[in-house]
């Protein structure tokens, strides 16, 4: 059973259900519900709690209710919702730096290396963004390959371009 510190909440998304974990309104995990094994790993390390056998609350929140609003077209709606996705200060590097890139636009993993002043670093920012407990809020689905190709994505590569597509890249 979750702490009660920690609250998770399914949003309908047009992709599948996402499971949103907050703890004091601070989203500290999110993942699609076909692949949430991967956050109930993320909230077991770091809060020593189990997503097993929970029911989801239905009962909406303010980043619930933004990431509906993202998915009814709002783009922006998700840039101010508070995260705290743990990790090493290189990975916090990293995914501050993915939610800097704005909808619509995409960078690849050599270059936001390089913006990390860590031009060598892109293996290194593709362990990081692939090891991104906060779905969709930290937008992991903005790297891409060098050649624009779509890379891993462990919500699938077809939600992966249909986020790109929903943000306005029409490649996908």
């Amino acid at each position: 059973m979750l702490s009660d510190l920690i609250e998770v909440r399914a949003v309908g998304t047009p992709i599948g259900t996402l499971l949103v974990a907050e703890r004091n309104e601070t989203v500290v995990a999110a993942e699609f519900e076909d692949v949430a094994e991967r956050m109930a790993v993320s909230l077991r390390r770091r809060f020593g709690v189990s997503l097993d056998a929970h029911e989801p609350l239905s009962a909406s929140s303010p980043a619930t209710t933004s990431l509906k609003r993202y998915f009814g077209g709002d783009l922006g709606a998700i840039d101010d919702i508070a995260v705290d996705p743990g990790g090493t200060g290189f990975q916090k590097q990293v995914w501050d730096r993915l939610r800097a890139i704005p909808a619509g636009e995409m960078r690849g993993y050599g270059i936001l290396a390089a913006d990390l002043d860590r031009p060598k670093a892109a293996r290194a920012v593709g362990r990081a963004n692939g090891l991104n407990p906060i779905a969709i809020i930290i937008p992991c689905h903005r790297l891409v390959g060098a050649d624009s190709s779509l890379t891993g994505y462990a919500g699938g590569l077809d939600r992966k371009a249909w986020l790109l597509r929903h943000e306005g890249l029409h490649n996908y």
